[in-house]
């Protein structure tokens, strides 16, 4: 393509081989670097990768700087002992110079090399202005929000995560041809997992599972068809507290469904819980199908091809299953060994439920910071959407409503969404079918407003110490 040459065109980092013969020197970790190679992984403008060899096993770091800043340098995490080393250096911005030099050291002696320099790529041009933000009054901010960082992801083809600073601009960002990012997290590892689809996959279906390290490398990944991944996943990945991977699977069944107006071979599709570890082998598995039986719905023929649709699967506090189901407004609590649903919370549920706290369709459910149950709810019934969190009495099956953030009608989404809190006074809202994306006070006023390129699933708030060292520049 025009672009991709464009963008070769401007690669001033290309490919550069530095080769270094020192002499006279009597530090004996001197003389040491056989060879330095830069390079821009897949032409991102924010990371650069080094390859360093040495002639001996050596722990390398790079410390590196814009041009002028020389003494307030970056510093990579310390590659250790090894001849062969690959060092990804990020806090980068686009179409600037650097400085930079390689660190080494055993346990008897370190050595630094001469000042290096290289250049950045720019954007791919359709990454300009992809995000606009409108904040007239910046002191209204939270200090944490500020300083942090946002995550936002991009589901069509080529898939992109960013983190954006609250001005909105990219401070990093992967990119994977081919293939969306359908849904991801950032993992209390402080690693990201995905769930990746491609174009054959509607909206947050997909077939493969990516795990990335903030320097853009791959510590998991793995396609259907691999172990016992056999189905389409959809909506949801974690890691759970044993390093497995979690997520909601496809279902389905063929049934008689002739007494319900259908055929005596339906097929009903629905949803699943699967847990793999990272060889892709099964390690527990729940269904719907479990809990319900179709032919007890009597609109069974017109819901089969997607009856239930999970859209959001997370942990409560006891280390039990939340799912939250669109068409039906409920949440179940799933018994994580079992499979025993243990309440359903919502329409028709377990609980009693305050009047003014009724939700339509659940997206993003979690348990926040005050322990409450939160989630965003579409608000179908009503044409206006808001954010909810209700104080949950498990052992009397009551609710109390404990958040109402309504959001105006122009931000309406009847799909999809995300609500967290950022401070103990403000939430962050992704208005997904409007594009935008809005921080709130409790009371609903806009404090920050971003209008994004393309349809935000969710966006997630990152403080900024979960990021150290690989993004600092804010």
């Amino acid at each position: 393509m025009n672009l991709r040459k464009r963008e070769m065109v401007i690669f001033r980092l290309a490919v550069i081989v530095v080769s270094l013969i020192l002499f006279g020197c009597s530090n004996p970790c001197e003389n040491k670097i056989k060879e330095i190679h830069l390079s821009s992984p897949d032409g991102n403008a924010l990371k650069v990768a080094v390859g360093i060899s040495t002639t001996e096993n050596l722990d390398v770091c790079v410390k590196y700087w814009p041009k002028g800043h020389e003494k307030e340098p970056f510093s990579t995490p310390v590659s250790p002992l090894a001849k062969n080393h690959r060092v990804v250096l990020t806090n980068l911005k686009p179409l600037t110079e650097y400085g930079y030099r390689i660190v080494t050291s055993n346990d008897k002696c370190s050595s630094v090399s001469r000042d290096y320099t290289f250049s950045t790529l720019d954007y791919p041009m359709w990454l300009n202005d992809i995000f606009k933000v409108i904040c007239p009054d910046t002191t209204v901010l939270p200090a944490n929000f500020l300083g942090g960082y946002n995550m936002i992801f991009r589901r069509e083809t080529p898939g992109i995560l960013f983190f954006l600073n609250p001005k909105g601009k990219i401070v990093w960002y992967h990119q994977i041809n081919g293939t969306g990012f359908k849904t991801a997290h950032f993992t209390k590892n402080n690693t990201i997992i995905a769930l990746l689809g491609t174009e054959d996959y509607q909206t947050s279906y997909g077939n493969e599972i990516l795990e990335l390290t903030l320097s853009g490398d791959t510590v998991f990944h793995i396609k259907k068809g691999q172990g016992d991944f056999k189905q389409t996943i959809h909506h949801e990945v974690l890691i759970n507290d044993l390093n497995q991977v979690v997520t909601i699977c496809c279902e389905e069944r063929i049934l008689d469904l002739r007494s319900r107006g259908g055929k005596e071979a339906d097929t009903v599709k629905s949803d699943g819980i699967l847990v793999m570890d990272k060889a892709g082998k099964q390690i527990w598995k729940w269904t719907v199908f479990d809990t319900l039986n179709p032919l007890d719905d009597k609109n069974i023929v017109k819901n089969k091809s997607d009856w239930m649709h999970a859209n959001c699967l997370n942990y409560d506090t006891d280390g039990n299953y939340l799912l939250s189901f669109y068409n039906n407004g409920q949440i179940w609590k799933i018994d994580v060994k079992t499979g025993k649903v243990i309440w359903k919370f919502g329409k028709g549920g377990d609980f009693e439920m305050p009047a003014n706290g009724i939700f339509d369709n659940s997206h993003a459910v979690h348990i926040n910071f005050r322990n409450q149950l939160m989630l965003f709810d579409n608000g179908t019934s009503k044409l206006m959407s808001r954010t909810l969190a209700f104080n949950m009495d498990e052992k009397n099956r009551k609710a109390t409503l404990a958040l109402n953030i309504p959001l105006p009608a122009e931000l309406y989404s009847e799909r999809m969404g995300s609500a967290y809190y950022v401070s103990d006074s403000t939430v962050l809202q992704s208005c997904s079918k409007k594009n935008v994306v809005v921080l709130t006070n409790l009371e609903g006023r806009y404090l920050w407003v971003m209008r994004t390129g393309f349809m935000p699933y969710r966006v997630e708030f990152i403080p900024a110490d979960r990021l150290k060292p690989y993004i600092l520049a804010n």
